[in-house]
């Protein structure tokens, strides 16, 4: 694809996003949930589905959903509420950790930097990105597994890991899609363009993306 193409490709994708569920984020981020809750959310999201992180997020927010509730619960309590998102047990400790650090040093409110959310337990810049975008409304660039395997699908970046990818993505892409791309493409990711034989006979895009990397496709 060429650079300028991102322009129809993203006028294509919001008018495809309509038909498909929500992410988990997104759907937080549309009902204004608070910064916090996006964080954890997000912490708990890591290497687990939407499927298995909405139920479980609404588990635990149903007995703590501030930092001060949070601290009032057992490691064992959360655990037991967010079970079966990978990693259960140390999500758990990290979550009592972050609200504990909230707390002591930002007065219960969630930072709004993606220097200050990296040094949290359990954040990296994917989870700050999504905090900063989702709960704040900041710009950022969330590239997870789907934003880094697509953009290089079509060519727009050439990149080895996700961290690559958004540094090219912050030096290449249009300001005004930086919020929206995570949520677009990992809907795109679920859907239509799969790690391996991805449905490229029903994706939108078809008629820009290089396809790298594709040996099998629908």
């Amino acid at each position: 694809m060429q650079d300028n193409d991102i322009h129809p490709i993203m006028i294509a994708l919001r008018a495809a996003v309509g038909a498909w569920r929500l992410s988990i984020v997104d759907a937080l981020a549309q009902r204004a949930e608070t910064p916090y809750k996006i964080l954890i959310t997000t912490m708990l999201s890591l290497r687990t589905q939407d499927t298995t992180t909405g139920p479980a997020s609404e588990r635990l927010f149903a007995l703590a959903d501030t930092p001060v509730a949070m601290l009032t619960l057992s490691a064992e309590a959360i655990e037991q509420a967010i079970y079966p998102v990978g990693f259960y047990k140390v999500k758990a400790l990290n979550v009592l950790k972050v609200s504990r650090i909230l707390l002591e040093t930002y007065d219960g409110r969630v930072p709004a930097t993606i220097e200050e959310l990296i040094e949290l337990p359990g954040v990296g810049r994917k989870v700050a990105n999504l905090v900063l975008t989702m709960g704040y409304g900041l710009p950022g660039i969330c590239v997870d597994t789907h934003v880094h395997r697509i953009s290089n699908r079509w060519g727009y970046v050439q990149t080895k890991t996700p961290e690559q990818t958004e540094f090219a993505l912050r030096a290449k892409l249009p300001p005004a899609y930086w919020i929206e791309i995570n949520g677009h493409l990992v809907m795109l990711g679920q859907n239509i363009c799969h790690p391996t034989s991805p449905r490229c006979s029903q994706c939108p895009l078809s008629a820009w993306c290089e396809r790298v990397g594709v040996v099998r496709s629908r």
